[in-house]
């Protein structure tokens, strides 16, 4: 995927369900992952044309992992000028050492987002950015059937009432084939995740299932996303 194609899709997202006003000032949650370093080159590319003038403020949650290196994404920012924050955090060690959670994800992520809102809301951001995908917002679809029985995925803006802070996912139109190209072609400085659940979750599993069902039938992933878009999801907008 090149740049221009990225600027446009992440764009359309934008538009439609109105993510970005005047004056805002966003946070991107920074995991290390190729998703997330696609989300700063998209905002950072569109800050510069777009008509609604945003600062972006990049942020990651370290769970306190060994062997995180962050100094080549610490670059990065640099060289894209967007302010970095790193927040040092032991939740790796309570979530499988002291707790020793049986589905560790659900824990570790309440944790990360109550960090990563925390420090946004300490520099001034009024929103936070997501780099999920729409193979993400499928996934979710494709778990909250198998395992909760109900049609749900994330929507594109989420307002939290607690916080005050806007949730938006820019990527959304974007598939995970086309992040990892545009990954590979910029040589983005991707930080392998050193969680010991990775790999062995119930989304890795869904994750599966949903390319081994797209292989057999072409196209299906397409026909998935369409129909959330489509499908008058409760906390979506409708359009």
């Amino acid at each position: 995927m090149k740049l221009q194609r990225l600027y446009s899709y992440t764009r359309q997202a934008i538009d439609k369900y109105q993510m970005i006003d005047d004056g805002d000032k966003i946070a991107v949650g920074v995991s290390g992952g190729k998703d997330s370093l696609t989300l700063l080159y998209a905002l950072k590319g569109l800050q510069r044309f777009y008509p609604k003038k945003f600062d972006i403020e990049a942020i990651t949650v370290d769970l306190g992992f060994d062997n995180f290196d962050l100094g080549a994404i610490r670059q990065l920012c640099v060289e894209l000028d967007i302010p970095y924050t790193v927040i040092p955090t032991e939740i790796g060690s309570i979530v499988f050492e002291h707790r020793h959670e049986k589905h560790p994800c659900a824990l570790c992520a309440k944790m990360r987002k109550g960090a990563l809102n925390d420090k946004a809301l300490s520099l001034g951001c009024n929103k936070i950015a997501y780099g999920h995908h729409r193979d993400d917002l499928v996934e979710t679809m494709l778990m909250s059937l198998i395992y909760e029985g109900h049609f749900y995925a994330f929507p594109p803006v989420t307002y939290l009432e607690r916080t005050g802070l806007t949730v938006i996912r820019p990527l959304m139109y974007i598939s995970e084939s086309e992040i990892i190209g545009f990954s590979n072609q910029q040589k983005l400085p991707v930080a392998k995740s050193p969680c010991p659940a990775n790999g062995h979750t119930r989304r890795e599993y869904v994750r599966n299932l949903m390319h081994q069902i797209n292989r057999e039938n072409p196209g299906a992933i397409d026909k998935m996303f369409t129909a959330i878009v489509n499908g008058h999801i409760v906390s979506w907008p409708d359009m």
